[in-house]
């Protein structure tokens, strides 16, 4: 019962502090959402900081998964193209998350703390990886660029997540602008076919 409770307060927590934003949400607006006294809820997590590491820890854990898988992984178009999905799920699965960043990026990034360098250092450590061995300097902003495709439509203002998209319209549409970006393919051409558009 203890997880799921604290499932609940972390649910309620990301929403408050995505449409509302971290300094703005208070640990009793929360409490009250799940039914808890203050009291109860610090039970839980010890204060509104621990809370959000809890709400981006996911974020946090699928790039160092990433990050460290490419570590062993020879880059090539083939894993180009599984790199580029797999982040592209971490910011679908963490959408919501998105917003906390988008209205309190300063704040956030001091509570954070090293974590805040922690996720800066894996996004560097991504693109390098996507620019290749020997990078040139159009291979890197490509990497960079292809990096902010798959997060732009996921983390700026002007997008609205109120289903307009559905989850395979993201998914194609922004890997494939990705992909783009990094002049690859989506999927390896068939020997004779040439890639339109």
């Amino acid at each position: 019962m203890d997880g799921d409770t604290r499932d609940t307060i972390r649910a309620v927590a990301l929403e408050l502090f995505s449409n509302k934003g971290f300094e703005q949400t208070s640990l009793r607006e929360i409490a009250e959402r799940v039914g808890l006294t203050k009291a109860s809820l610090y039970y839980h997590y010890s204060s509104k900081q621990a809370l959000l590491l809890a709400v981006v820890e996911p974020v946090i854990t699928g790039w160092r998964t990433i990050v460290d898988d490419t570590a062993t992984l020879e880059q090539n178009p083939e894993t180009v193209r599984q790199v580029v999905g797999r982040c592209l799920e971490v910011f679908l699965r963490n959408r919501s998350v998105a917003g906390i960043f988008q209205r309190d990026a300063a704040g956030v990034a001091v509570v954070l703390g090293t974590l805040w360098d922690d996720m800066i250092d894996l996004g560097k450590r991504l693109v390098a990886w996507l620019a290749g061995p020997s990078p040139t300097a159009e291979s890197r902003l490509r990497a960079i660029a292809a990096m902010e495709v798959l997060g732009a439509v996921l983390t700026s203002a002007t997008y609205q997540d109120d289903g307009e998209f559905t989850e395979d319209e993201l998914r194609t549409v922004l890997s494939q602008a990705a992909l783009d970006v990094l002049r690859l393919a989506a999927e390896p051409a068939e020997p004779g076919m040439r890639r339109l558009g």
